[in-house]
């Protein structure tokens, strides 16, 4: 794999409506095939509010990275985010970067097509992440109301609700989360939500996935 280059160049958001759904907690598996069993289309919403900032509001990102049995990446192009906001066959897409999280709803939003995805594609994570964290010297400590929701792209209903601020909490210094995996079981497609907490940011992320990043 070549090296990926993480510098940001787009800005966008999408809001969505929102209903009752089913809310997740840290550590638990939702079936969402079971939720709904005409899903084929999800929109993945995240969203949060940056707070306590002197100077520059933290960057958040949202990253997906594609992998296999093995929970590695194929190639690069397994690794979606505002560089590279497609996958290759095109069954996951990012609708692009919002810099600020300013507003209500949904700050970054993620198509993921489950018809399309290539079959040894069994699982895909979640990350969100600081942009420059170490160089801008910030953490999570300065984000609030932070959730990642799962939509049914095709009718726009809210299936699941995963709220972080608990995790957030309890590792202030983080630059970057695991949100939760979605993940392949025969016909069934499942959530879990994770949360968990690392310090050294998307690099090391990217990295553990097969990743080779350049700064």
């Amino acid at each position: 794999m070549s090296d990926i280059e993480i510098t940001e160049t787009s800005t966008v958001a999408i809001t969505g409506d929102t209903t009752e759904s089913f809310k997740l907690k840290r550590g638990e598996q939702v079936n969402l095939t079971r939720l709904d069993p005409t899903l084929r289309r999800l929109m993945i919403g995240v969203g949060w509010d940056v707070i306590g900032f002197e100077k520059e509001a933290p960057d958040l990102d949202l990253s997906i990275f594609l992998l296999d049995k093995n929970h590695q990446t194929r190639m690069d192009e397994d690794f979606v985010f505002y560089n590279n906001l497609k996958s290759l066959e095109g069954a996951v897409e990012h609708m692009g970067d919002n810099r600020t999280g300013a507003g209500d709803g949904d700050d970054e939003n993620v198509l993921v097509d489950l018809m399309s995805l290539p079959f040894e594609l069994t699982r895909v994570a979640f990350v969100i992440s600081i942009y420059e964290a170490e160089m801008r010297n910030q953490t999570f400590q300065s984000v609030r109301n932070c959730f990642l929701r799962i939509m049914n792209d095709e009718n726009g209903i809210e299936l699941m609700r995963f709220n972080l601020d608990q995790e957030f909490k309890e590792l202030d210094n983080a630059t970057a989360v695991i949100v939760g995996f979605l993940e392949r079981n025969g016909p069934n497609w499942f959530f879990e939500g994770t949360g968990r907490m690392t310090t050294g940011g998307l690099k090391d992320i990217a990295t553990q996935y097969g990743i080779v990043v350049a700064y």
